[in-house]
C-alpha cells in the first residue's frame, strides 16, 4: 500500500498524508491574522486546500479536532466552523481542546477524511 506524503512548509511535518482510502490533514493560519474568526477562516481555507491535494474535501470528513489558543473564543470559531461545514449531512465527529499554541496561533484543526 502507497503512502502519499504533502509536504508542508515546516521541516519534519506534512500537511497531509493519505493512505488506504483515508485523508490525515492539518492546518493553521500562516498569516497569524487578527481575531479568531479570521484565523478560523484562513485555517479552514488551508485545509480545505491540504484536503483536496490529498484526494479529498469537508464533505468527506470523518472527524476532526480542533486546538484553540484560548477556550473563551470558542462560540467565535464555532461560528465560522458551523458556516463552512454546512448542512448535517457533512459533519464530523468534532472535538475542541484547549491548549498553548505557538506565537500568535489561536487555533490549528487536525481531520480525518475518506478519499474521494
Amino acid at each position: 500500500m502507497t503512502i502519499t506524503r504533502i509536504a508542508g512548509v515546516y521541516q519534519g511535518r506534512s500537511r497531509a498524508v493519505q493512505h488506504n482510502g483515508i485523508v490525515y490533514a492539518v492546518a493553521t493560519d500562516q498569516s497569524n491574522a487578527d481575531g479568531i474568526a479570521e484565523q478560523t477562516r484562513r485555517t479552514l481555507a488551508a485545509l480545505d486546500k491540504n484536503l483536496a491535494d490529498a484526494g479529498s474535501d469537508k464533505t468527506r470528513l470523518l472527524q476532526a479536532t480542533v486546538y484553540l489558543a484560548d477556550m473563551s473564543t470558542k462560540a467565535e470559531m464555532d461560528a465560522v466552523w458551523c458556516e463552512w461545514i454546512g448542512e448535517q449531512q457533512n459533519w464530523p465527529q468534532r472535538a475542541c481542546v484547549g491548549t498553548d499554541l505557538a506565537g500568535a496561533t489561536l487555533v490549528e484543526i487536525v481531520v480525518t477524511a475518506a478519499v474521494i
